[in-house]
C-alpha cells in the first residue's frame, strides 16, 4: 500500500513538472500551431495529474465526505482536461 501511494506521489510531481514545462513553452512560443500543441500537451498532463490526485484521494486515505467530494471534482476536471487536450492535440497536429 505504501509503495502505491509513493508511486502516485511521484507521478503527481512528474505530471506537475511536465504541465509547468509546457505552460512556459506555450507562453514563449510565437507560432500559433506550436502554441496550440504546447497548450494541448499542458492540458493532457494537467488532466493526468488531476486524475492521479483523484485516485489517491478516493482510494488510499481515510474515507470522509469532504475527501469524496474533492476527489470527484478532481476526477471530473482531470477527465475534461485530458479529453480537451487530446482533442486539441489532434486538431493542431493536422494543420
Amino acid at each position: 500500500m505504501q509503495t502505491i501511494q509513493w508511486t502516485l506521489s511521484v507521478l503527481i510531481v512528474i505530471f506537475l513538472i511536465l504541465s509547468l514545462y509546457f505552460s512556459v513553452r506555450y507562453r514563449r512560443e510565437a507560432e500559433p500551431k506550436q502554441r496550440g500543441l504546447y497548450s494541448a500537451r499542458m492540458n493532457i498532463f494537467m488532466g493526468l495529474m488531476l486524475v492521479v490526485i483523484a485516485v489517491s484521494q478516493l482510494f488510499f486515505f481515510e474515507d470522509s465526505a469532504t475527501r469524496r467530494i474533492f476527489g470527484t471534482v478532481c476526477l471530473l476536471l482531470g477527465l475534461f482536461n485530458l479529453f480537451a487536450g487530446i482533442r486539441n492535440h489532434n486538431l493542431f497536429s493536422r494543420k
